[in-house]
């Protein structure tokens, strides 16, 4: 059975990702052109370098240390999948707080830990006063198809910083307070440019 639980800042380290496997093989990535979004083949495969580690691993204390969110997944007490939250709201209505990351490991993607992870972290934000959750999304189209899933639309504002940093991601928002959003050109254009059913399997 998957554990959740949220983690202390001092378990956050090299050891906690052993077994973590964040290989992930794109093959069609969302890109906005001309101010249409479309599907576009771009084979890449994705995965974290030691240094790319060291930096998470930094970002992830620094979010317990100032108040965030880290909460993970377990399974036979090995690390499965985490989500973080930062503290803070932002916005130009101070209504957003940022899902700064998500992640599951490539061998329990596609049973639900993703889905628990999201929810958790939207019900906590929600708890602190946001409004809406802001994403900075992976643009490969089964990580959009989670999202999708979830009720991400495309963000109203977009968090410059988030754009300068990973120019390729897709800036999301999801709704906390169960308003109906209006469904986006992200969002009907699956069918339209890419005709194929997917499920959000990277989650």
């Amino acid at each position: 059975m998957t554990e959740y639980r949220q983690l202390a800042e001092n378990e956050i380290n090299r050891a906690l990702f052993r077994q973590f496997i964040r290989r992930q093989n794109v093959t069609d990535c969302w890109r906005k052109v001309d101010g249409i979004w479309m599907v576009k083949s771009d084979p890449f495969v994705d995965d974290w370098s030691e240094a790319d580690y060291q930096t998470l691993i930094s970002c992830l204390r620094k979010t317990v240390a100032t108040g965030g969110y880290v909460l993970a997944a377990f399974l036979d007490n090995a690390l499965k999948g985490f989500v973080s939250v930062e503290p803070g709201l932002f916005g130009r209505e101070h209504n957003y707080m940022d899902l700064s990351s998500i992640h599951v490991s490539q061998d329990m993607r596609g049973q639900g830990i993703g889905r628990s992870l999201f929810m958790a972290a939207a019900e906590w934000a929600a708890k602190n006063g946001a409004q809406k959750l802001y994403i900075s999304a992976h643009s490969a189209v089964e990580s959009q198809a989670f999202y999708r899933a979830m009720g991400c639309v495309e963000a109203r504002e977009y968090q410059q910083e988030h754009v300068d940093k990973e120019p390729f991601d897709c800036q999301l928002e999801y709704s906390l307070t169960g308003e109906t959003e209006v469904l986006t050109d992200l969002i009907n254009q699956e069918e339209m440019y890419y005709g194929r059913n997917h499920s959000g399997q990277y989650l």
